[in-house]
């Protein structure tokens, strides 16, 4: 009976774990690493396993950087079964083809470099057909609280992670040769007092856990001052006369900025005219699947919903999908909010907007998330007097405001409640930076905290 670590190793993206018990081999997660050119190339590099030979994908969450290397996993060999909840199934499906779009997009633009410099046209890290391929291995779902028997003495559970829609962390109850280990990976724990999802569910008592550790270093601030400071963001903005950016994570984070808007418009805090283009194919089709999954939801949103009160909706909400669409916004100078992805301005549209706007000092970029070490994002919060944006270097001119009280990760003392809760004998701290994991360690104390290298393997 191990585990073993093939990603997020103190580094907060590229989730994937396997556990080896009664002859199987599970895997959690199998997600993208995402930030610097170097961890861009470890996608691409072997996964540390033989993918052919893992039986079953338990999937936590729809985060690229948790299911991202799913259709890679496929093509390498893979034929066993994926299983997760039903929206992160549904939200899987968006997530991965959006993905591959977007990787087809930059392998033609890296074609055509290479093209330039005489060298050999790239190769995608996979094509949308792989993607398509992949989805086809996604077999049972489950229910929050519901065993489920995934083989032969390896029992699982998902609990809510209350993270982002359908997210889960997995309680397995491992048996072998008449002894049994109760280990819990806890994906992303979500920040508690949210408006749309539900709080975390706390752990039951296991013998090990392996823990999330992206805030394991800090407290973020209360929701209340953090709403407040985005309210007054849009409002400085606009009378300088520009546009505000948001980059944002099209699942959970888009939808979340929308509802405070639409509060902020009902409490008078904002004008009800105000001009909200949501850039981002996968966004408008993930806050569409909100109004399908209220398991995962606050009661008194569903009871919004249900009294017709949709608090995704705002009257002026444009929902954009198309390419030439979103093009139209860069001849917008001021007077429009644009949300749009990808979070940590990695790719996708908001780079477009970025690239628009960042230069004006009119302009007004709302940071509201997790920005990586080597993102462009990151770059941003760090205050870069100029960034690369598409091989041009741009002045940043832009006001940069960056609230981390929206954060759909737990800080550290809900990470140190929820371990608490598990009672382990044993911790293994993964998905966050080295200086934050070490500061978790010590605060949980004890001689059995771990912070495992990429490919180090434990018995368990």
């Amino acid at each position: 009976m191990q585990i073993s670590f093939h990603g997020a190793d103190r580094v907060v993206t590229g989730s994937c774990h396997l556990i080896e018990c009664a002859g199987k081999r599970i895997l959690v997660d199998c997600g993208l690493f995402q930030g610097s050119r170097d961890l861009d190339e470890m996608n691409a590099a072997p996964f540390g396993f033989d993918a052919a030979a893992i039986d079953v994908v338990l999937l936590t969450h729809a985060h690229l950087d948790h299911c991202g290397r799913l259709p890679l996993l496929v093509k390498r060999g893979f034929h066993g079964e994926i299983i997760a909840t039903a929206a992160t199934r549904e939200l899987t499906r968006i997530v991965l083809l959006d993905a591959a779009r977007l990787e087809s997009e930059d392998n033609a633009r890296r074609t055509r470099r290479n093209e330039r410099r005489g060298l050999p046209p790239a190769e995608p890290l996979y094509s949308m057909l792989d993607a398509m391929h992949c989805l086809d291995f996604f077999g049972r779902t489950t229910e929050y609280g519901r065993e489920l028997e995934v083989a032969p003495g390896i029992v699982a559970t998902y609990i809510d992670a209350g993270h982002i829609l359908g997210s889960a962390s997995i309680v397995l109850r491992l048996t072998e040769n008449g002894r049994t280990v109760r280990l819990t990976m806890s994906g992303d724990v979500g920040n508690i007092g949210r408006p749309l999802l539900r709080d975390p569910a706390m752990p039951p008592p296991s013998d090990v856990v392996v823990l999330e550790s992206t805030y394991g270093d800090r407290l973020h601030k209360p929701v209340g001052s953090s709403i407040e400071e985005f309210y007054s963001a849009i409002n400085e903005t606009f009378a300088r006369g520009g546009n505000v950016v948001i980059p944002a994570f099209a699942i959970e984070r888009a939808q979340e900025l929308l509802f405070y808007i639409h509060a902020g418009i009902a409490l008078n805090r904002l004008a009800p005219s105000i001009p909200v283009f949501l850039d981002s194919p996968m966004a408008v089709s993930a806050t569409e699947l909100f109004r399908r999954h209220p398991e995962s939801l606050e009661p008194e949103t569903i009871a919004m919903l249900e009294k017709g009160d949709d608090p995704l909706a705002l009257p002026g909400l444009r929902l954009v999908r198309e390419t030439a669409d979103s093009m139209k916004l860069n001849v917008i100078h001021g007077g429009a909010v644009i949300i749009a992805g990808s979070g940590m301005a990695t790719g996708g549209r908001v780079v477009h907007h970025l690239r628009h706007n960042i230069g004006r000092p009119s302009t007004g970029v709302i940071i509201v998330g997790f920005a990586a070490v080597g993102t462009l994002a990151r770059q941003i919060v760090d205050r870069a007097p100029v960034v690369r944006i598409f091989g041009e270097e741009i002045p940043v001119r832009a006001k940069v405001y960056t609230i981390n009280g929206f954060s759909a990760h737990a800080d550290q003392s809900e990470l140190l409640r929820w371990q608490r809760a598990s009672a382990a004998r044993r911790t293994f701290l993964v998905h966050g930076e080295e200086p934050a994991m070490r500061v978790l360690a010590a605060q949980i104390g004890g001689p059995d905290v771990y912070m495992p290298q990429l490919h180090e393997r434990f018995d368990l």
